[in-house]
């Protein structure tokens, strides 16, 4: 399996030019270099057979993020995880607003209660009836409590692939890229696509932020 995921990997970088990969830690894209960013290659499946799920390596190979969902359909919790498996975040569907599709998203593992848990972000599924000119938002990134003034909107579209995280100072922050690649007569059409995060913003949320489109638009 993992001997796949390397080629796979190597598959999708092949033709990419070599990028410093920083270390990142920080969730607001603050950086002014654009030039350095982490470019991850996301498979949309779990590497459990009875799971659906995600699986993400870098430009080497190596698993970085993994979602093993037990539960299929929709799910009303999805939890992110490392290489190794710790939890990191966990985005659990809101109760109180049936008729937007919102997600609460919390840092590492959930127990069953969670009211003591404070959120770190929620993202609003943008719904747009009247089809004006900012129809390409697929989603609104919030800071808890305020709702009045989104930290981050996605725009693009997420069933083509081509969507891009931009924050309040209109600097786009993240990226999701559809990769056309073969490898070994095997094409990997959407379930495979690439995660370009730029410097100073969390990979980890990015791909939080790719799980809930995910569960958004499939």
């Amino acid at each position: 399996m993992f001997f796949f995921l390397k080629s796979l990997s190597r598959s999708v970088h092949d033709d990419e030019e070599p990028q410093e990969q920083p270390e990142l830690s920080k969730t607001d894209g603050g950086s002014n270099d654009d030039d350095l960013c982490t470019s991850l290659t996301v498979w949309r499946k779990s590497l459990l057979i009875s799971c659906n799920g995600f699986t993400v390596i870098d430009s080497n190979g190596n698993l970085v993020y993994r979602v093993d969902n037990y539960i299929g359909g929709r799910p009303k919790e999805l939890v992110l995880m490392d290489g190794k498996g710790n939890s990191i975040l966990t985005m659990r569907r809101c109760k109180n607003l049936r008729l937007v599709d919102t997600w609460v998203i919390y840092g590492g593992e959930l127990g069953d209660h969670c009211t003591s848990e404070k959120p770190i972000f929620y993202v609003k599924k943008c719904i747009n009836i009247l089809h004006t000119n900012k129809s390409n938002v697929l989603a609104y990134v919030y800071r808890p409590p305020s709702d009045k003034r989104y930290a981050y909107t996605i725009e693009g579209s997420y069933s083509h692939r081509s969507c891009k995280v931009v924050n309040e100072k209109k600097r786009v922050v993240a990226e999701i890229k559809r990769k056309d690649a073969t490898s070994g007569g095997i094409c990997f059409g959407l379930d495979v696509f690439v995660l370009i995060i730029k410097a100073g913003f969390d990979p980890g949320f990015a791909m939080a932020l790719v799980l809930l489109l995910d569960q958004m638009f499939s």
